[in-house]
């Protein structure tokens, strides 16, 4: 049996041990750097690159509700494009607190305002990680071939993360392949499997298989495929034309050779910040963006540590902002068509739920 203790301890371990990775990763990137000098170049930003480099931020998130949109369409096809949107910047804004949480609010959100599957939602949030993850593997590659030098002996874990994303994807590909095809005996035998040690975790490791297929379910046809990969294609586009942008925000250009090849080696490399545990990629982000500018593209640590402090401080407000707002308008909305409002804790609710 497990003791309130332990339950307590797992609790606060769980929110303890991403803020002690934040600090130590904003240590590891900010030490010995001239953090009065950083603030100086930040607050002589150009406001003209800064509006373009918000709308660009922007219009690549809205693009990921457009292709969220295409996902589900086989499970509703009048998916309201603001609810997709609110939802997506309510995911972000939740992971600038609480790491992955985000993922499971933004299903919930999505699938009470729709009033559709939770489930199935959160089952496609987890397809969309997949494809993400999928994506900025093969951005990397591009980027070994794109960089006009050994990549390799400039960030020396890349070609390890590389060789394990690699993996990870051809493990998930096989893993994917079978739930879709062979999904009650794939399903039965591992939970049987599992169930032997733990009745619990066969019961938890059945909800994700159940999930996962409702996700994959969904994506029929290859015409779909083709738009999803287009718009994948296109966020990531999006995403190293935000960083090119930032360099000119910060006047990066009069330091150094700027072009877009750099943006979209940038924007692959410093991805791997986000991925580590810590609120919104705080520390971890500023830790590998500072590594990329100084190390790969020769720029003072000065200038790298306020391009980090900058864009990460820019995504924060906007994620935190919008999801303020879009609970606030959607749920105005909503009450005024009849509707009950959502919050962070009734989009938990069995109420006008199936699942």
């Amino acid at each position: 049996m497990i003791s309130v203790k332990q339950i307590s301890f797992k609790k606060i371990s769980g929110y303890l041990i991403p803020v002690i990775l934040t600090l130590l990763f904003l240590y590891l990137a900010l030490r010995g750097i001239d953090l009065q000098e950083s603030f100086e170049i930040i607050f002589n930003v150009s406001v003209i690159w800064l509006v373009v480099y918000i709308l660009v931020f922007i219009f690549s998130h809205f693009i990921r509700a457009i292709r969220w949109k295409l996902m589900i369409s086989q499970v509703k096809k009048d998916v309201s494009l603001t609810n997709l949107f609110g939802a997506v910047m309510i995911g972000y804004g939740v992971n600038c607190v609480i790491p992955r949480l985000g993922e499971v609010y933004r299903g919930f959100f999505l699938g009470k305002w729709e009033g559709v599957s939770r489930t199935t939602m959160l089952g496609t949030v987890i397809v969309e990680r997949i494809i993400d993850i999928s994506a900025f593997a093969f951005a990397s590659l591009l980027s070994v071939y794109l960089f006009p030098g050994n990549l390799f002996d400039k960030i020396v874990w890349l070609k390890t993360s590389l060789i394990i994303g690699f993996s990870i994807i051809f493990i998930l590909a096989v893993v994917v392949i079978f739930l879709v095809r062979f999904e009650a005996k794939f399903d039965s035998a591992i939970v049987k499997i599992v169930g032997k040690f733990s009745k619990k975790a066969s019961e938890t490791l059945s909800d994700i298989f159940s999930t996962l297929v409702s996700g994959f379910s969904i994506i029929d046809g290859s015409k779909s495929i083709f738009y999803i990969v287009t718009l994948t294609m296109f966020i990531l586009i999006l995403y190293a034309l935000n960083a090119y942008v930032g360099f000119y925000m910060l006047d990066m250009q009069i330091n150094g050779n700027v072009n877009l090849v750099m943006a979209w080696v940038f924007m692959t490399i410093s991805a791997y910040g986000m991925i580590i545990p810590t609120p919104g990629g705080t520390g971890s982000y500023h830790m590998i963006s500072i590594l990329v500018l100084t190390q790969v593209y020769s720029f003072n640590y000065e200038l790298s540590a306020a391009y980090a402090i900058l864009t990460h401080f820019i995504s924060y407000v906007i994620f935190i902002g919008s999801t303020l707002g879009f609970v606030y308008v959607i749920n105005r909305i909503r009450i005024k068509k009849g509707y009950s409002s959502e919050n962070f804790y009734s989009v938990f609710s069995l109420r006008n739920d199936s699942k």
